[in-house]
């Protein structure tokens, strides 16, 4: 067991969520006690082993990044990179600065070793990450994850999506697009498959209106059926999206150990962590399936091991994002992923974590 597992995070976990979040954010800031520019210039993780990574033309030193959601406005990039993530994903961006939420909004549920949050895409706007990105020192991939304000109709999103898109679009290596979070009312409308193409669509066009094009993510949520993953994978491909990312947090409740009395009382939210774990590995399965293996995934949801990451990579992802495991595991969780994963890699026989993409997901016939 690590220090951080056995003194700091049960020290941690006895303040609410949000503000021992906030704390960490503010240790990282500050170099976890050393001097901030000496911690920001440790060289970020770049593992052997798992061979040459490049993704939608970018090129990745390990797979394993910081899904959106732990770094809502690009406060701590480089220590993140610094920690060994090979990408971190900034947001969720709204174009206006907003609060989310009310609180509390986010709660834990350390028996089964998951979160519940509503924070509601609380942010600074657009125009002011935007800022603070173009001063970041570019230390590993960043991408940037944007949403519709709350205030927003969807009748008026894309106009919404495409102000934000067009704001960070000099500043990110790539752009999520987040229409799955169950935490903005009306939010998951998005994903039905006329507005969905609507939106892709705008802002693929938007895209080429710039000198320089920026890849394009689609965000998904994991409570899809069958029938709406293909629609969506469709719409991806349709609009030359050059990946998906699975999954977002899920509203579904099922299996937990955590009582039903403590779930009410927490009320609505998305969980994350080791309950959507078979949930993301199922959907990453079934984008592999209806892309034939053409569409780069990001698998994100209960990575807590290296045996779980690479349960995605068999499934189908060919990157992978972690937020709740790294709230559990601490500074060292993105490290030990990474060399249990190639370990794993090395164990299975596979030259590069390329060869084992995809090998216990079926291709279509």
């Amino acid at each position: 067991m690590s220090l951080y597992e056995s003194i700091l995070r049960p020290l941690l976990f006895r303040l609410p969520p949000e503000t021992a979040h906030e704390l960490g954010l503010g240790l990282l800031r500050h170099g976890l006690g050393m001097a901030p520019a000496r911690f920001a210039a440790k060289k970020s993780c770049e593992t052997e082993g798992f061979g040459k990574i490049e993704r939608f033309g970018l090129k990745f030193p390990n797979p394993l990044g910081v899904a959106a959601g732990f770094d809502k406005n690009g406060v701590v990039v480089e220590q993140l990179s610094a920690l060994g993530f090979g990408f971190v994903e900034v947001g969720t961006v709204t174009l206006d600065p907003q609060g989310g939420n009310p609180k509390p909004r986010v709660f834990r549920l350390p028996q089964d070793h998951a979160l519940i949050n509503r924070l509601g895409f609380n942010n600074d706007g657009a125009e002011e990450i935007a800022g603070r990105l173009a001063a970041a020192k570019r230390s590993c991939v960043i991408g940037v994850n944007i949403g519709k304000n709350r205030d927003i109709p969807n009748e008026e999103a894309v106009e919404n999506y495409l102000a934000t898109f067009r704001l960070v679009h000099p500043v990110a290596d790539y752009i999520a697009v987040n229409v799955s979070s169950p935490n903005t009312p009306g939010l998951r409308d998005l994903q039905a498959a006329d507005a969905l193409d609507t939106l892709l669509s705008e802002l693929a066009k938007c895209n080429r209106s710039f000198e320089t094009q920026k890849p394009i993510l689609l965000k998904i949520a994991p409570d899809l059926t069958e029938k709406q993953v293909g629609e969506m994978v469709e719409a991806a491909m349709e609009n030359r999206i050059a990946g998906i990312i699975a999954t977002n947090t899920t509203i579904g409740r099922e299996g937990l150990r955590t009582s039903e009395a403590d779930l009410k009382k927490i009320g609505p939210g998305g969980l994350s962590g080791k309950p959507v774990a078979n949930r993301s590995c199922s959907v990453i399965r079934k984008v592999y399936r209806f892309s034939d293996g053409t569409l780069p995934i990001i698998g994100v949801g209960g990575i807590f091991t290296a045996e779980d990451a690479f349960a995605k990579v068999a499934a189908g992802a060919s990157l992978l994002q972690a937020y709740t495991g790294f709230v559990y595991g601490g500074p060292g969780f993105a490290k030990r992923i990474n060399s249990g994963l190639v370990e794993i890699l090395k164990r299975k026989g596979f030259g590069s974590i390329d060869e084992a993409i995809g090998t216990k997901a079926a291709r279509k016939p």
